[in-house]
């Protein structure tokens, strides 16, 4: 598991083994050897190789499946749906009060899916912002 997801990582960076090699300090045949899964990486190397990648140490390794752990302040899917749904009735109520209208005319159905998409945008990041905010440190990752 480790060697396919280095590989795919340097492929990703395209990098060479020999590339890669230099910013380890190690040769490019050590590269591959650890591709192969013919020899492992001591830990320092692991840690710079998800420096490298911008990855999880625990990615490269094959425990997990996500390349950066989850923020404290990122959104549940439940967060965004409580989201989308209040947006909704923002929109609901925007299109049951006055008519909505851009420039004199009435906003077409397009315009105000764009407005929805605006305004579900906008209060997620007002809900990351006051999770980061609020949250207790010792929470925080």
């Amino acid at each position: 598991m480790f060697g396919l997801r280095l590989r795919a990582l340097r492929n990703e960076k395209k990098l060479t083994q020999d590339e890669l090699g230099k910013l380890l300090n190690v040769s490019g045949k050590t590269i591959g050897t650890w591709e192969r899964d013919s020899r492992q990486p001591n830990i320092e190397a692991i840690n710079k190789l998800a420096s490298i990648f911008d990855v999880t140490t625990d990615y490269l390794l094959g425990n997990s499946n996500e390349k950066q752990p989850q923020k404290y302040y990122d959104l549940s899917d439940k967060e965004k749906n409580d989201i989308a749904i209040q947006a909704e009735k923002l929109m609901e109520g925007i299109e049951t009060g006055n008519n909505l209208n851009f420039y004199g005319e009435p906003a077409t159905k397009e315009q105000k899916d764009r407005i929805l998409i605006a305004i579900k945008t906008a209060m997620e990041m007002n809900k990351m912002e006051a999770k980061k905010k609020f949250t207790p440190k010792k929470y925080r990752n």
